[in-house]
C-alpha cells in the first residue's frame, strides 16, 4: 500500500512531500481534496478525530500532525540521510524542527492570521508577535552565518521543515524590507527553495511585496440590510462579479509585452553572446586571444565594468560554506544572464577566505532590477572600473583569466557567470 496524504496543497503537506522526494519514498497526495468537506467525512474523522489536515494513511494506520508525518516519511527509507549520521546530528535536527515550530511558525501565525481575519486583531499582540519573530530570525541568522544547512553538510529534515515554515511567511507577509535585516536567512531560503526537490513541490516562488491589510468585517453588514429586497442584491452581485474580471484581464494582458529597460537602450557594438562564446572557446593563449578580444569588443557607452568585494570576509571561515555562498549568488543572478557576465574569485590558502568579483553589465550603471531583485548585491561593495586606469584594467585582465596568485594570494576557486 502506497502512503496516501490527505490534505490540501499547503506548507504542512509540502513537508512530507519534499521529505519523500529526498528519501525516495512514494507518497500520493489525494486528488480533489476540499477543505471543509473532505476533512469532515466519517472516514476522515476516524483517521483524525479533530478533523485537521494533513493526515497520512499508512499500512499500519493513520498519522496526523505535519511534523510527525514528515518524520515518518524521512525514516521510511533506512538508508536515507535526512536524520543525519550520528546521535548528535539527530538531536540537532530535532532541535531545529522544534525551534521552527515553536519560534518561527507560531510567531508568523500570531502576526499573519489576525490580519487575514482568522483571529481578533490587536495591535499590541501584533507588536509582540513581530518582536518574537525578529528574535527567532536573528538567532537563525547568526547560525546560518557560518552554516549552509542547519545540521551537517547537506539537507536534513530540519531544513525541510524550516524552509516550509519560512516559505509560507515569505509568500504571505515577510516582505523584502523586513527580511533584509537577516541576509543569511534570505540566502538560506532562496538557495534551498530553488533546489530541485523543493522546487518540484513549491513550484515558482515569489516573495510578498506588501503586508496584508487588516481584514475588515464591514462587508457582512450590507448583506443583512439587503435581505428584505431579494432582487436588488442579485443585480449588485452580478455587477461586482463582472468588474473584477475586466480588471484582471486589463492587468494581465500587458505583462507579456513588458520590456526590460535595458532592451530599450541604444544598440551597442559589443555583442555579449559573442564575448561569452570567445571566453568559453579559448583554450590556449588566453590573454592574446580572449583578453585582447574582450577589449576590442568592449563598448564603454553600452556596457560598464564593476569590481565587487564581499563585506563580511571575516565570516568566511569554512571553505565549502564560502563556496556555497558564491554559488547561491550566481544562481540568483540568473535573472540578469541576458545582460551580464561575471567572474567571482574565492581567494586564500586558509581561512578567512576573501570573495572578490568582476561584473560586466549592460548599461553604464548596475541595472536597477538586479539591485532590487538580488539581495546578494547588498552584501558586496561595488566600485565602477575606470578603464583609463591601467592598473584597474590589468586587474580586470587577471580576474577574467583567473590569474594565480591573485594580488599575492592563492585562489581557492574561481566561478564564472555567463
Amino acid at each position: 500500500m502506497a502512503l496516501v496524504l490527505h490534505s490540501a496543497a499547503n506548507k504542512n503537506a509540502y513537508k512530507a512531500l519534499i521529505a519523500a522526494e529526498y528519501s525516495g519514498v512514494k507518497v500520493e497526495l489525494v486528488k480533489n481534496f476540499e477543505m471543509g468537506v473532505s476533512n469532515k467525512t466519517p472516514e476522515f474523522i476516524k483517521m483524525n478525530p479533530i478533523g485537521k489536515i494533513p493526515v497520512l494513511e499508512t499500512p499500519d494506520g493513520p498519522i496526523f500532525e505535519s511534523n510527525a508525518i514528515a518524520r515518518y516519511v524521512a525514516r521510511s527509507n533506512p538508508d536515507g540521510t535526512l536524520y543525519g549520521s550520528s546521535l548528535i546530528e539527530y538531536a540537532h535536527i530535532e532541535q531545529w524542527i522544534d525551534f521552527s515550530a515553536s519560534e518561527i511558525d507560531v510567531s508568523l501565525g500570531n502576526w499573519l492570521y489576525p490580519r487575514l481575519g482568522y483571529r481578533v486583531y490587536l495591535p499590541p499582540a501584533e507588536e509582540a508577535a513581530i518582536t518574537s519573530l525578529k528574535r527567532a530570525l536573528g538567532a537563525l541568522n547568526t547560525h546560518l552565518a557560518s552554516n549552509t544547512y542547519l545540521v551537517g553538510h547537506g539537507v536534513t529534515l530540519a531544513d525541510i521543515v524550516m524552509v516550509c515554515n519560512l516559505a509560507y511567511g515569505f509568500k504571505t507577509i515577510l516582505t523584502k524590507s523586513f527580511t533584509s535585516e537577516f541576509p543569511h536567512v534570505e540566502r538560506y531560503i532562496w538557495t534551498l527553495i530553488n533546489q530541485p526537490n523543493f522546487k518540484k513541490i513549491w513550484g515558482d516562488f515569489t516573495q510578498a511585496e506588501s503586508i496584508p491589510p487588516v481584514a475588515s468585517k464591514k462587508p457582512a453588514q450590507p448583506k443583512e440590510s439587503a435581505k428584505p429586497k431579494k432582487e436588488e442584491p442579485k443585480k449588485e452581485v452580478k455587477k461586482e462579479e463582472v468588474k473584477p474580471k475586466e480588471v484582471v484581464e486589463e492587468e494581465e494582458a500587458p505583462k507579456p509585452k513588458a520590456k526590460n529597460p535595458l532592451d530599450l537602450l541604444p544598440p551597442s557594438k559589443m555583442i555579449l553572446d559573442e564575448w561569452k562564446r570567445l571566453y568559453s572557446n579559448t583554450k590556449t593563449n588566453f590573454r592574446e586571444v580572449a583578453i585582447k578580444g574582450f577589449w576590442d569588443m568592449y563598448d564603454s557607452e553600452g556596457y560598464s565594468l564593476w569590481f565587487c568585494d564581499y563585506k563580511y570576509n571575516d565570516e568566511n571561515t569554512v571553505s565549502f560554506v564560502t563556496l556555497n555562498k558564491v554559488s547561491g549568488f550566481l544562481q540568483r543572478m540568473d535573472l540578469a544572464r541576458k545582460y551580464a557576465f561575471g567572474k567571482m574569485l574565492i581567494i586564500g590558502a586558509e581561512a578567512p577566505y576573501k570573495v572578490k568579483g568582476l561584473w560586466l553589465f549592460r548599461g553604464t550603471e548596475i541595472p536597477q532590477f538586479v539591485l532590487d531583485e538580488c539581495y546578494d548585491m547588498e552584501l558586496y561593495e561595488w566600485k565602477k572600473v575606470d578603464i583609463n586606469d591601467e592598473a584597474q584594467k590589468e586587474r580586470v585582465n587577471q580576474m577574467i583569466e583567473d590569474a594565480e596568485p591573485f594580488e599575492g594570494e592563492a585562489l581557492l576557486d574561481a566561478k564564472c557567470f555567463k
